[in-house]
């Protein structure tokens, strides 16, 4: 391998994985397990959910990356058609509902289960496949990079309104910033990147972001 090769090699990122996925759910339900149990009822961060709410979206997030992989021949022009539906006006329109009777153990259950599913669908579908999302036609790392993405920003704004600290680790942050915000900040570190590339906090010298999204295009050739 010649020299400038050898340093191309070294700038690329490493791909995100279904292990990625894993530790970002695990991280965020270890977490979220230390929350008072009156506390789920108090808004989320800058949302205008509830934190039970949020769990819950977060959950159907998971869950939905997960099925949209799921057809031996995914949809490319638009989602698998479950029904998603709010249960109450201005709340998260959602598949997924936790129920209400099982508590907040019940609730992060729900995520658990949601993210495994993820993780399982990351982990075993080919990477050439190719399936519908808003932000554009993605592969299975694009998938996982979103359900990550999803998991720590929506920890963000729960650990907010609950009260709990959360600081995921940076090289997570990293991966997930070079797969879907190419052209994010460069030069301050990733977890106060990630939240400014999703319009939660700004940046010395950039404002915080109005309007923000990610780039799902797939980033590797098909081997």
């Amino acid at each position: 391998m010649s020299r400038s090769a050898e340093t191309e090699a070294a700038a690329e990122p490493s791909p995100v994985t279904a292990d990625d996925v894993d530790q970002a759910v695990r991280l965020a339900v270890t977490t979220l397990r230390e929350a008072p149990p009156a506390a789920w009822a108090s808004e989320a961060g800058s949302l205008e959910w509830t934190c039970w709410e949020t769990v819950e979206h977060l959950s159907d997030d998971l869950f939905a990356y997960a099925a949209q992989l799921g057809p031996k021949q995914p949809p490319l022009t638009g989602e698998v058609p479950f029904i998603w539906e709010s249960r109450r006006p201005g709340g998260p329109a959602n598949a997924i509902h936790a129920d209400r009777a099982a508590g907040p153990a019940g609730l992060l259950q729900v995520l658990e289960a949601s993210g495994a599913l993820l993780v399982a669908m990351v982990r075993t579908t080919p990477a050439q496949v190719r399936a519908y999302h808003g932000s554009g036609v993605s592969d299975p790392e694009g998938f996982a990079a979103m359900g990550i993405v999803e998991t720590l920003v929506h920890t963000h704004d729960l650990a907010e309104g609950l009260g709990l600290p959360w600081d995921p680790p940076a090289d997570l942050c990293a991966r997930v910033l070079a797969r879907l915000f190419p052209d994010a900040p460069g030069d301050t570190a990733p977890w106060p990147t990630l939240l400014w590339s999703t319009g939660r906090t700004e940046l010395p010298g950039r404002p915080r972001l109005t309007t923000w999204r990610w780039y799902g295009a797939p980033r590797r050739p098909i081997s």
